[in-house]
């Protein structure tokens, strides 16, 4: 448990760092601060990888599925890119979001600073009771297999461009809750307007965020378990990937229609997860193979994008 609270304890320091000293202040987030902060996350999470070396060699942590260290250190960054690349669908999803409400390029980052708090409390829970299913009920891992099977068809048959947040299930039943405005004041979640409390668009953006982010995990968590039931792999690859998420978004979103064949490697790596799942108690695939699949169809998807023509509607 010293080891958990240690971890969480150091997540909770970078996030009060992040809010209340580099972005005290509202300001649009350039393409370069972003990209700056994506190479310090992605260099924090792959440094990581040395602390699961040293916890599992040493004997610091649970190791209830045997794991030596290289692989422990293999399964960790396996899921860490499978986390990662998921992740990019969840950017265009915000990106509309923010669109649709209409929300200021100065307050997103506060956003979805909230967002990925909830996000990480939400993907915690679920991350517990994932690994306690497969771990009491073997056969769960088929019914994960053939979901993710499933998510990835759903991926390739449909169109995102068609997803409009302010006819979705969520905002109708937030509406009915709690009076909502138009009107944005600064970065407040909430105003009163002509004597009553009402929620901005900020808030209603971060439900919807925080709430698609739920659905959302429901591919990735079942995916990382493919790889690994170790709680503590799971927890740490998860979480420091949502830490990300933010600059991420931020570097990629304004590129995001440069790189029209990323879906597909989105596909690719789903349907292999859940193949593996489906297959995992009559073929041990290397976690290597894993990893190189992972990276193949992300650097094919970004190649394709960057190299074959986009063609032109007349």
């Amino acid at each position: 448990m010293l080891i958990w609270g240690t971890f969480i304890g150091l997540i909770i320091v970078f996030l009060a760092l992040d809010l209340g000293v580099f972005h005290k202040n509202d300001h649009v987030i350039k393409t370069k601060e972003a990209g700056i902060w994506t190479a310090i996350w992605v260099t924090v999470a792959l440094s990581f990888s040395g602390v699961i070396y040293w916890l599992f060699s040493a004997g610091l942590i649970d190791n209830p599925t045997g794991l030596t260290p290289n692989n422990a250190v293999l399964k960790y960054i396996t899921g860490y890119l499978i986390e990662l690349s998921l992740s990019i669908d969840n950017v265009f999803v915000i990106a509309v979001i923010f669109s649709s409400f209409k929300i200021p390029a100065l307050y997103q980052h506060r956003v979805l600073f909230w967002g990925i708090l909830g996000a990480i409390v939400f993907r915690a829970l679920m991350i517990v009771f994932g690994v306690a299913l497969i771990t009491k009920f073997d056969w769960v891992i088929y019914v994960f297999g053939v979901f993710l099977l499933f998510t990835a068809f759903k991926m390739l048959k449909s169109d995102d461009k068609g997803f409009d947040p302010k006819t979705s299930f969520i905002f109708k039943q937030l509406k009915k809750i709690y009076p909502i405005t138009s009107a944005i004041k600064g970065h407040d979640f909430f105003i009163k307007r002509m004597g009553v409390n009402a929620a901005t668009p900020l808030f209603v953006a971060l439900v919807i965020i925080e709430l698609t982010d739920i659905l959302f995990a429901l591919d990735s968590i079942p995916a990382i378990l493919a790889i690994t039931a170790d709680p503590f792999i799971v927890f740490s690859s998860n979480i420091l990937a949502i830490l990300g998420l933010r600059s991420m978004y931020f570097l990629i979103s304004r590129m995001l229609e440069k790189f029209r064949y990323i879906n597909y490697s989105l596909v690719v790596i789903l349907a292999f997860v859940g193949l593996k799942m489906l297959f995992t108690h009559h073929i041990e695939i290397p976690e290597w193979v894993s990893l190189t699949v992972i990276s193949v169809a992300l650097a094919g998807g970004v190649l394709a994008s960057l190299v074959i023509p986009e063609k032109k509607v007349a």
